[in-house]
C-alpha cells in the first residue's frame, strides 16, 4: 500500500469514527422536545513508508505505518419544542472560575508593580 493510499485510509477510518452521534448517540425524544448532543470534534492522523535499504543497496528496507486519534468535546445541546428551538451550552465553571481568579491575581501583581 502507498503512502497516499494508506493516509486516506486512515482518514476515511477516522471521519468515519469521528461524528457527534458515533460518540454521544442519536438525538433523544421525550415528553414533546427532542434533544441534540453538540460536540466539538478534532482529530489528526499520520503515515509514513519507506522502501530501499539506508546506504546498502544489496539490503531490502521496506516499511510503512500510521495513526490518528479522536477528541471530542461536548458543547452543549440543542433542544427542539413546539415552541421555541434553543442551544444550550454546557459551561465548565471550575475552568472559568479559574480563569476570572487568574486575571484578579494578575490585576493585583500588575496594580501592585506600578
Amino acid at each position: 500500500m502507498g503512502s497516499v493510499m494508506l493516509l486516506q485510509s486512515l482518514k476515511d477510518g477516522i471521519l468515519g469514527q469521528a461524528s457527534v452521534k458515533a460518540i454521544y448517540g442519536e438525538p433523544i425524544v421525550a415528553q414533546g422536545k427532542t434533544i441534540i448532543p453538540v460536540a466539538r470534534i478534532s482529530y489528526g492522523y499520520g503515515a509514513g513508508a519507506g522502501t530501499g535499504g539506508v546506504g546498502d543497496t544489496s539490503a531490502r528496507g521496506e516499511g510503512g505505518g500510521g495513526g490518528g486519534g479522536v477528541h471530542a468535546v461536548p458543547v452543549g445541546v440543542i433542544e427542539v419544542s413546539d415552541q421555541q428551538t434553543r442551544f444550550v451550552p454546557i459551561s465548565d465553571r471550575k475552568k472559568l472560575t479559574g480563569v476570572l481568579l487568574l486575571g484578579v491575581g494578575l490585576g493585583m501583581w500588575l496594580g501592585y508593580r506600578r
